[in-house]
C-alpha cells in the first residue's frame, strides 16, 4: 500500500471534494481517497501494482482539477 499526497490547488468547496473522490475512488486499486478542502490536497491510498499515478493525475485534470505536486507518506 502507497500513501500519496497530491497538491491540487483549485480544490475551494465541497463539490470539489465530490467530483474528486467520486473519479477516483472507482479506480481498481484505490484503497480511499480524502480530499482536504483547506490545505487543497488529496491523500490517496492505493495499490501501486495496480494504480498509475500518472493515470491519477490524467483523471484530476480531465476533471478540471490539475495537480501541482506529489508527496509521498510514509
Amino acid at each position: 500500500m502507497t500513501t500519496m499526497v497530491l497538491n491540487v490547488p483549485d480544490i475551494s468547496c465541497e463539490h470539489c471534494e465530490r467530483a474528486i473522490t467520486g473519479a477516483l475512488s472507482p479506480i481498481e486499486g484505490v484503497r480511499s481517497v480524502q480530499v482536504d478542502i483547506p490545505a487543497r490536497q488529496v491523500r490517496l491510498d492505493y495499490d501501486e501494482q495496480q494504480v498509475d499515478l500518472n493515470r491519477v493525475k490524467q483523471i484530476l485534470q480531465e476533471e478540471d482539477y490539475p495537480v501541482e505536486s506529489v508527496a509521498q507518506k510514509s
